[in-house]
């Protein structure tokens, strides 16, 4: 396990059991519950009903504890080489404590044995400010994501910054020696 980042609390004492597991069937209310209750990230109507259809149709991994659902991360696979963080969301109750790079880390060891190289995130850009998303974005930073590309993706108002992350993975077997160039 990674050390405990500067100034994040170590994780609820009541809280002993913790299991970052697939979504079960009927979570995904759970899971809309906790976008509901982050209304400076998860704010739009049509947005939040968007990523709920999501948690079913990707892959869905959900924090557990002994309170229930505390956080969850949503893949989506871009072939065998990258794959997005489509969405993330830890409970208000539960943020500084670690649990969102947990989820973090799972994820990408799930995504370094399947031999993908490049994980994304999309958040808000700074061009628009934002507490809440300057914040994210620096959670983001301290994960190793480092900031590509700033688009229109989401409208001129919501402008998209994409962060990409290098997975240092194996070669798959079969595959010698370093690709040359030129």
């Amino acid at each position: 396990m990674a050390p405990i980042d500067e100034g994040v609390k170590p994780p609820n004492r009541s809280e002993s059991f913790m299991e970052i597991r697939l979504l079960k069937r009927g979570e995904e209310v759970a899971c809309e519950g906790i976008l509901r209750a982050l209304p400076d990230w998860f704010g739009i109507e049509e947005g939040i009903a968007h990523y709920v259809k999501a948690l079913s149709s990707m892959e869905t991994w959900v924090l557990e504890t002994e309170s229930g659902i505390a956080g969850f991360l949503t893949l989506h696979p871009y072939g065998n080489s990258a794959a997005d963080v489509y969405v993330m969301a830890v409970s208000p109750s539960m943020r500084d404590q670690g649990l969102g790079r947990r989820l973090m880390q799972h994820a990408e060891s799930i995504l370094r044995d399947r031999g993908v190289e490049f994980m994304q995130v999309k958040t808000l850009a700074p061009s628009r400010p934002s507490k809440a998303y300057a914040r994210t974005r620096g959670f983001y930073l301290k994960m190793g994501f480092r900031p590509l590309e700033e688009n229109k993706l989401w409208g001129e108002k919501n402008p998209c910054l994409i962060m990409v992350k290098h997975l240092p993975c194996q070669k798959p077997e079969g595959i010698k020696g370093e690709a040359k160039l030129g």
